[in-house]
């Protein structure tokens, strides 16, 4: 099979011929039908202090797929072959603390698709059945793939009770995007969405923005308490890691707001924790991928029931050996959701 592959410690990625691996006795085979490129990919391609200490090559990378089962595992009983399913890339050991006390989203062991064990950016994959979710036969390919990454968004989004409030979201990367999208759905007063590329404040505004706003062409804390009658933001989701978007975002918090924080600064970070938390009695969420699985039916539940729709963010699709031309897309940063067909 055709493989994208991490095959050396340092930047970039190669296209391999690899055998197709077989499921465990719990796990299963899938052929891929889409997968879509994360931020995550982009660390590896990258090979920055993260993805160096993390990733151990060589590795089929890629963590956003969705496919239909053509081989179990001797001892899985419970989903049959054929059965059209998108994968959790968490794979988690079901014995720790963690996962004991349901909070499995937090294991100690945790195996990432793609990070930790090979992943999907090939024809086929294996995962642990559990991991594997059943989607509607109907469902499109580039919309399975991406629950994943929309159940991220929707961690991040239903920290805080977002009803009747205003909401600022720093950061109009894919998962930000769907945050605003979440937000409006559930009956947020108002989002504004901050983020310095113009192509993404535009999606921004697709996905039901009140207010888009770059940072670096106006003065965004006087935009946005002019926007809130001066008052500030109830709640801030946080999603670019930008040290300025982190001090401006929890700036214009009112006290007594919320902070749901799913942006990776990648470095130390200058902050003022006496007045922008403590002394504004904020309360603050650390959001690690998504809650096992609570989140994914509430996925199921935004998606079935129209009250989200992702199609406008799905930009660019590609097969699988333009994969350069891909992460070009992505790192340009003028694009939504880029998804790979095999």
């Amino acid at each position: 099979m055709r493989a994208v592959m991490k095959t050396k410690a340092g930047p970039g990625l190669e296209l391999q011929e690899r055998p197709v691996p077989r499921p465990g006795r719990h796990e299963v085979l899938i052929r891929v039908r889409a997968a879509s490129i994360c931020g995550t990919d982009l660390h590896i391609l990258r090979w920055d202090p993260w993805a160096e200490h993390r990733v151990h090559p060589p590795i089929v990378v890629g963590h956003e797929v969705c496919g239909e089962i053509v081989e179990v595992g001797s001892d899985v009983t419970e989903i049959g072959i054929g059965t059209f399913v998108s994968a959790e890339s968490h794979v988690v050991c079901g014995m720790c603390d963690m996962c004991r006390t349901g909070r499995g989203h937090l294991c100690r062991s945790t195996q990432i698709l793609g990070v930790d064990r090979d992943g999907c950016f090939a024809e086929y994959v294996t995962i642990p059945a559990i991991n594997a979710w059943p989607d509607p036969p109907d469902m499109p390919v580039e919309i399975a793939a991406l629950q994943e990454n929309f159940g991220n968004a929707v961690h991040v989004a239903l920290r805080a009770d977002l009803r009747a409030k205003k909401v600022l979201v720093t950061g109009c990367g894919p998962v930000g995007l769907m945050a605003i999208a979440v937000a409006k759905a559930v009956g947020a007063r108002a989002v504004y969405a901050t983020d310095v590329s113009s192509y993404r404040l535009d999606l921004a505004r697709t996905m039901g923005a009140d207010a888009a706003l770059d940072p670096t062409e106006s003065n965004m804390v006087e935009a946005v308490l002019d926007l809130t009658e001066r008052e500030g933001v109830d709640v801030l989701l946080e999603m670019s890691g930008a040290a300025a978007a982190l001090r401006e975002g929890f700036h214009l918090l009112k006290p007594g707001g919320e902070v749901a924080l799913l942006g990776l600064p990648g470095q130390p970070v200058e902050f003022d924790f006496d007045n922008l938390v403590i002394f504004k009695g904020a309360t603050v969420y650390g959001v690690v991928g998504r809650q096992l699985w609570e989140t994914w039916y509430q996925v199921r539940g935004l998606l079935r029931s129209g009250a989200v729709n992702l199609a406008p963010l799905v930009t660019h699709r590609l097969p699988l050996e333009r994969f350069e031309e891909a992460f070009a897309l992505m790192t340009s940063s003028r694009c939504g959701k880029v998804v790979l067909l095999p």
